[in-house]
């Protein structure tokens, strides 16, 4: 893996700041505030992936805030200048949805994805404004989305693993319907300053219980497991160099003024001295072909890959992770050139490790 590719798979755009919520761990700086993306920002994005669609599959992913809080009407508008050829992703907390929602995703196609932490016990920290639960609001959208039989997928952050969790939350997704189910351990990053380290025996168990659960039923498409077993498969084969892509993905989010943030959307919204803000270019004055074509060009970038190389070069797991994440890099560690983040050893190293655990604890017997 050298350098950051020049062709996106998706590109993550932001229709609003703002969001109905006010979940503890969320990272996000300006939620409070209803900055909306100008039609002419979408325009700008959309002649840029035109040509990209035309040849892959090709997404577009919107995440805000809220992206619901932007309004049918504007979020109808901005979807406008897009071909038939993109796919449209909404990331949200179910907690607006409603039978006028449905009609809009049904009639722009839209694959939805709802925020929710699993049984209404373990959503605490998912808050209104006014700081009351907003489990009732999220579990009535996604009733209306059953109803409608829209399919949607889920993503579920876990604060502290802990025993029985896993298994308690597999059975809670598979009643609730999903297709599939993310689940993101919290991380330290962007607003969300708590500390995310958990004793390693914990999460590597929490890990291998869900694999269990998994294989008991799986009816679910469970995204961190099955990153594992097709990498622990393509190790068996002698194919794991393939499993990387021969350059990351640019992950461009383009935020509600068109600025571009490239390899965390986290970073989005915030300046360091040191770093700038952190954009590589505003897709109202330069193409977005032409900014990711310079993305090695935006220091913090550099310094970035300089740390990938590292991780390369030092950590035996570098093939199922390819390197610590920009923005869990940054804000646990104030730069990008370091190597291990606890963001990496929750969620990718005690991750493997977990399956692995699993399968040797249920390796046949010989006969």
């Amino acid at each position: 893996m050298k350098g950051v590719s020049a062709t996106p798979s998706y590109v993550v755009m932001q229709p609003t700041t703002l969001c109905n919520l006010d979940c503890a761990y969320c990272y996000l700086p300006f939620r409070k505030d209803d900055k909306r993306m100008p039609v002419a920002v979408s325009a700008a994005v959309a002649e840029a992936v035109a040509p990209w669609s035309r040849t892959q599959r090709f997404s577009i992913v919107w995440h805000g805030g809220e992206p619901l809080a932007a309004g049918r009407d504007h979020l109808a508008a901005l979807f406008a200048p897009f071909g038939p050829a993109v796919e449209h992703h909404i990331q949200t907390n179910a907690t607006l949805i409603d039978d006028a929602w449905c009609d809009f995703f049904q009639a722009h196609d839209v694959r939805v994805s709802v925020s929710v932490d699993g049984p209404e016990h373990r959503n605490g920290e998912r808050v209104t404004r006014g700081h009351r639960p907003a489990y009732d609001r999220i579990a009535r959208g996604i009733r209306v989305l059953r109803r409608r039989d829209i399919p949607f997928s889920a993503l579920c952050v876990v604060g502290r693993p802990e025993p029985g969790l896993a298994t308690e939350l597999y059975d809670y997704f598979l009643d609730l319907g999903c297709e599939v189910l993310g689940i993101n351990v919290e991380e330290q990053e962007g607003v969300n300053e708590r500390t995310n380290r958990h004793p390693a025996a914990d999460v590597t168990a929490f890990w291998s219980e869900l694999v269990a659960a998994w294989r008991r039923d799986p009816r679910i498409h469970l995204r961190e497991i099955e990153w594992s077993l097709r990498y622990a498969a393509a190790v068996l084969d002698g194919n794991a160099d393939a499993v990387l892509p021969r350059r990351l993905d640019p992950i461009p989010t383009v935020a509600h003024d068109g600025s571009v943030v490239l390899l965390s959307p986290e970073l989005a919204g915030f300046h360091d001295p040191r770093y700038g803000d952190f954009t590589s270019g505003n897709v109202l004055t330069t193409p977005l072909a032409q900014i990711l074509a310079g993305a090695a060009g935006t220091p913090w970038i550099a310094e970035f890959l300089e740390g990938v190389e590292a991780c390369r070069r030092t950590c035996p797991y570098f093939g199922f992770c390819g390197g610590a994440h920009a923005a869990n890099r940054y804000f646990e560690h104030g730069r990008f050139d370091v190597t291990e983040t606890d963001h990496c050893r929750n969620s990718k190293i005690r991750l493997l490790e977990g399956v692995l655990d699993h399968a040797r604890d249920h390796e046949p017997t010989a006969v």
